[in-house]
């Protein structure tokens, strides 16, 4: 594979390569067309959402050059110091654009005396100067800093939009993706376009052909496998704590991720909810599920006598995925979850 990483060899060059962030991409590319530019952003959002990015995009469409944009991390340049030598090199004029653009990476960072620095700055930036603030915790930034600043919001990428990254990007280098195995990397994406790019790239680096299959990516990753979570259905499908009970166990004994597991349980339980009440969808859902996988669902909801693959059950679930953060034992509210289920209590 090309050495540069792939989340920076696909990384958007213009506002239509941005996917997910419309309702920023939009925004901005008005007032670059009204040229009605603020003097001062503030990109929030968590990790490869695209904060960086589109405040690069941005800077290029106001013809911004090279010359004149400035990159700041400011998880190493957080002192007041740093802040007062940006103070003075903001005073002079921009090289070869109409503008200066700095861009201040992980702004919270920020110590409390920078910060007041920073301050002074924005109250009275030359005309010439444009700053982008990006952070991943608004809570730390100060109000008085976020008053002075426009503020855009990057939202997840939902799993859909980072499947479809993941394929367009395996299939421009040259990949085959099995079905079932672009969602699987997008669930392990957790809301990122670069963890995807990252885990993509893992994947395909370890690959040993152009065709990848999910059993490939669980081995690859570490990801739990699809055989533990079809047995946990299986066993709510059955009625069958005991087998339920000593397949949590041996997740535990893998030393499984039980938040990932937990969450792809659900996702194929989902799946199996929606072939029981509208069976017609099969052929929609065959795009993101594996041929063995919609065969298994099928089959197991023939087997499911007591109607264990419904809503009431589905719900039990979700209550337990959003108690996992809190659990000591972390696979606790999935065994507590398959008891209430199962009401063997």
């Amino acid at each position: 594979m090309h050495d540069l990483a792939l989340y920076r060899k696909y990384r958007p060059a213009t506002f239509n390569d941005v996917k997910g962030q419309e309702h920023i991409v939009s925004v901005l590319e008005k007032s670059v067309k009204d040229g009605n530019v603020s003097h001062a952003y503030l990109f929030v959002g968590s990790r490869g959402t695209g904060k960086t990015s589109v405040a690069r995009i941005f800077a290029k469409e106001i013809g911004v050059s090279v010359n004149d944009m400035y990159e700041i991390d400011a998880a190493s340049n957080r002192g007041i110091d740093d802040i007062r030598e940006l103070r003075d090199g903001v005073r002079v004029l921009p090289f070869d654009s109409k503008y200066k653009v700095y861009i201040i990476d992980e702004v919270h960072m920020l110590s409390k005396d920078a910060w007041g620095a920073l301050l002074k700055t924005l109250e009275e930036p030359p005309k010439h100067v444009i700053f982008i603030l990006a952070t991943t915790e608004l809570h730390k930034v100060p109000e008085t800093i976020i008053s002075r600043c426009q503020v855009f919001n990057f939202k997840k990428p939902t799993e859909n939009i980072a499947k479809i990254l993941i394929e367009e990007v395996a299939e421009a280098e040259g990949y085959e993706l099995e079905k079932g195995a672009s969602e699987l990397l997008a669930i392990l994406a957790d809301g990122s376009f670069r963890d995807a790019l990252g885990v993509l790239q893992k994947v395909l680096n370890f690959s040993k052909g152009k065709k990848v299959s999910k059993e490939d990516i669980e081995k690859i990753t570490g990801a739990p496998k699809t055989t533990l979570v079809n047995e946990i259905l299986s066993a709510i499908a059955h009625a069958d704590l005991e087998r339920g009970i000593k397949t949590v166990r041996d997740i535990s004994m893998e030393n499984l991720d039980m938040k990932l597991f937990m969450k792809l349980l659900i996702l194929k339980f989902r799946m199996a909810m929606i072939l029981r009440y509208a069976p017609k969808l099969a052929d929609d859902m065959s795009n993101d599920l594996s041929e063995d996988d919609l065969v298994f669902l099928k089959s197991l909801l023939k087997e499911d006598k007591e109607g264990m693959l419904r809503s009431k059950s589905l719900a039990v679930l979700l209550e337990a995925y959003a108690n996992i953060d809190n659990a000591f034992i972390p696979e606790l509210p999935l065994e507590l979850a398959l008891v209430k289920i199962l009401e063997k209590e």
